[in-house]
Formats: C-alpha cells, structure tokens, sequence
C-alpha cells in the first residue's frame, strides 16, 4: 500500500497520512522493524494536537546525503535542529511511520531535571561525587536548552517543579535523605513537605505520606511539542520522510547504504534515534543493548470544579510517586486528570483490558472521588531502558561514522533534547561537552548485577521481567 496525502489549505504542502493502521501489539524484541507507515497510537496528545504538519513525504528514490537521522521523534527532530541552527548542516530524517509515532506521541509530558533512572545519590556510589556533580551539572543545562525550545512552540506549558509523593510512610527517610544530598551537595533546592502540607497545598492523593519537592518540572503538551519541532527542522532546511522504514543497511568505503520500501539512501554519516522502538536487527552495533518495557497511560474526561475540589487539585506540577513500578500523573490544562504507570510484559499482552483497569484501580485508590469517571484517552508505549539505567550519546566505532543517544529509561522528555543537541556536535565532529561517562561509553550489554537492576535476564529477559514486577509489587505495596 502507498501513503496518501492530506493537503494544508493554507500552505498547499502535505502531511503523510497512514497506509496502514495502529499495531496494537507491536513488541521491538520480536518485530523486525517497527512498521511501515502505521497509524498513530490513539493517545491524547495526538488526539488534541490538531492536524500533523507537512513533512517530505516517503522516499521515493535512491539519493545521497550527507547526515541521516533515523527516528523522527524529540530526539531525533532536535538533533535535526542543532545541526542546521549551531552546524550548519541539513539532515534527512527517516521515519518508520508517522513522524514521531514512537515514544514521543506516547509519553506523560513530563519534564523533569533528570535522564535515566538512577537518582543523584546513586550517581556518587557509581561515578564518585565530581563526576555525578558534573552529571548534575549536564541535566540542569539540558532543562535550559530544553525551555529555549520550547518557547517559541505552543505545547501548553505547566511550569512549577516537580512533586515526588512518599506512597508509603516507611520511604519518607530516604526521601528526606535523597533531599538533604540535593540541596548540600547539588546546591539544587528540594524540601520535603509533610502529608498534610502536601494534600492540603498541593494534592489530596489519598496515598500521600509525604513528598520532596523539586524546583525544576514542566509538563508539557507532547504532540504540540513534536509537531512544533517538526516545523522548526523543516523551517531550517532538514527534510523529514516518513513511512520510509530501514530494513537493511551496509556500510561499504565509510558510506552507509540504509534500505527502505521507496530506495536506497546514501549517508557519510547516521545518528540513531529510535528511542524503545529500536528493532534488534537496525544494526549491530545496537543489539541487545536496550532493554524496552511498556508503560501505559490514560486520561479522563475534564473533572468537574465539584470533582477537582473533592481531589483538593491546587497544583498543575507534574507528579510522581516513589514507587520503584511508579506512577507519573498531573492536572491537565483542560481539566482532565493523566495518569500513567507500568503496563504489560510483552507486546501480544499489551491490548488486554486487565492493564488499562488496574491503572484505573490505582487511580480510584489514589483518588476515590473519580470512582467511576469517564477515561476518554488510553494507550501504551515502549520505553527504552539502557541495561545500567543511564543513556548514552556516543560513537560506537571510531571507524564508523555511526551515532545514537538512546536509553533515556522514561526521562527523554526533557534530556532528548539536550541528547539530540550533543549528538549534533558529535555529528558535526566536535566534542559533545563535558567528559561524562554517558558521551564516551557504549550502551552495555547486561552484566549479572544490571541483569537484576535492569530486569534483563538474558537470555529470558520477559521471565525474568515477570519475577522482578512480581517483586517489586511486594516492595512497593506489600512488604
């Protein structure tokens, strides 16, 4: 089948519209690729963004260029903008299927001042304390480059910090002193509120025993987001292809030759950014290397003022919980409530109606006056986990002019923009910026110790991603 075309009245140029329709179940540990010009997931931010905005079309032909960026989505679409804006260079973007389907059009819209999963004190056990301070250092510089992005591009900003909710009493020690390192060694102002601070000034989450503050939090609009970056790469000269998949690629005398369903496209040079729909066969380079798991997402229908008063709603920061399977959730600027958390083990399960009622039974346990409220929104996605819990933008061959930045592990929202930026310096060949472990180290392949951190007992990592969500429920409600 061949993607049809929808027209701008105003601008006569096009958006690509699907050939085929939404895949339920797609699973990157067991799909070749990810597909071929498939239907946006049915979330919210693409049900509310409007109209996609022109693109290029798929390709067509064979063509040479000088930088391709496969994956259309914050990562990539940034990435594409830094090399036009700091470099001078205009990238080709290659898209599966609709620009940014991926994680990008499936995510809670959570910015936070973080990338991976490891908090700032694990940084100093891993890194020692000057690296972790120059981690800091790196993340509180991508949420700048992050807010100069944004605004310019209307994704209906909530701005305030971020509030990290104790569920249970027994955390709150290590909540305040996760806390007092940020504040006496960061110089990064968290406070911890009390649960009644917290229900009676921010939220009445019935679980709420407490929370840390973080000044640093914006929610945003995501499909607003991907489209606005989508018109800025384009505005500066990139070109933006979707429905064109790789399904093969060589490499001979230093030029990439990447296949898709339209032609061959030549490269000098290809940064990755495919974020959890990375196929296990992409590249070599790539393989096993991340570990994807799914996270699902819903929103209700816009709460009443009776209904928002009844959940003492004082507060538009985005929210998580402190559970290790957490849950992300916030007040939209319309009134609806989004909560997110983990979701099924594998592809072929996600589409069972079990995941989308247990995440309404956490919202009812956390919210008992939306007992029964309508949900108009759910969904799920793959995240890309990184087998030590950290991202990397990296060259993996200094033979090959091969780059990705990838393993964000649920906190790409923000950094993949600083991530796309670094890896336009890259690209471009000059230093990415500070000497940090995540620009000069590969994704890992799972050791005995990440196997457990990262739920991946290879070669069984689904089972063994079963008995880890078994156990980590026991932690998080049970024990």
């Amino acid at each position: 089948m061949q993607a049809v075309a929808t027209r701008s009245i105003l601008t006569g140029e096009h958006s690509t519209a699907p050939s085929r329709p939404y895949d339920p179940a797609y699973d990157p540990l067991h799909t070749p690729t990810p597909g071929h010009g498939r239907e946006y997931a049915p979330t919210y931010w693409i049900g509310t963004a409007g109209e996609p905005p022109a693109d290029d079309g798929p390709i067509t032909h064979d063509i040479d260029v000088d930088v391709a960026i496969i994956g259309s989505g914050f990562t990539g679409l940034t990435c594409a903008i830094f090399l036009a804006q700091e470099h001078g260079i205009k990238a080709t973007v290659l898209e599966a299927n609709r620009v940014s389907w991926g994680c990008s059009t499936r995510n809670g819209g959570q910015a936070q001042c973080a990338s991976g999963r490891l908090k700032r004190s694990q940084w100093i056990q891993r890194y020692g304390l000057n690296t972790a301070l120059r981690l800091h250092e790196e993340v509180c510089a991508g949420m700048e480059t992050f807010k100069s992005l944004i605004k310019d591009i209307d994704c209906d900003p909530q701005p305030g910090g971020h509030l990290y909710i104790a569920h249970r009493a027994k955390v709150m020690p290590a909540l305040e002193k996760e806390a007092k390192i940020l504040r006496e060694v960061f110089k990064y102002d968290a406070r911890i509120l009390d649960a009644d601070t917290v229900k009676r000034e921010y939220v009445d989450d019935k679980e709420a025993a407490g929370a840390m503050h973080e000044p640093e939090g914006i929610g945003i609009h995501a499909g607003k987001l991907a489209f606005g970056y989508l018109r800025r790469a384009r505005a500066l000269g990139a070109k933006v292809h979707p429905s064109s998949p790789v399904t093969g690629w060589e490499t001979r005398n230093g030029v990439h030759y990447l296949r898709t369903p339209g032609g061959i496209v030549r490269a000098r040079t290809v940064a990755v950014a495919t974020g959890g729909y990375t196929s296990q066969s992409l590249h070599a380079q790539l393989k096993n290397r991340l570990f994807p798991i799914l996270s699902n997402s819903i929103v209700t229908r816009p709460l009443t003022a009776q209904e928002r008063e009844a959940c003492n709603f004082r507060t538009t920061q985005v929210i998580t919980d402190t559970r290790i399977l957490r849950h992300y959730y916030r007040l939209m600027p319309d009134g609806r409530l989004q909560i997110g958390s983990r979701s099924a083990i594998t592809g072929n399960d996600a589409p069972q109606d079990q995941y989308r009622q247990k995440l309404i039974a956490d919202m009812h346990r956390k919210f008992p006056a939306l007992q029964g409220i309508q949900v108009d929104y759910s969904w799920w996605g793959w995240v890309d986990v990184s087998h030590d819990m950290m991202p990397r933008i990296f060259r993996p061959d200094p033979a090959q002019s091969v780059f990705y930045a990838l393993g964000y592990g649920g906190n790409g929202v923000m950094y993949s923009a600083q991530a796309g930026r670094r890896m336009a310096a890259m690209v471009a060949g000059k230093s990415p910026g500070p000497d940090l472990p995540i620009f000069r180290s590969a994704l890992p392949f799972p050791n005995v110790r990440e196997m457990v951190e990262s739920q991946a007992f290879a070669p069984f990592r689904r089972l063994g991603q079963r008995v880890l969500y078994h156990w980590y429920h026991l932690k998080d409600d049970v024990l």
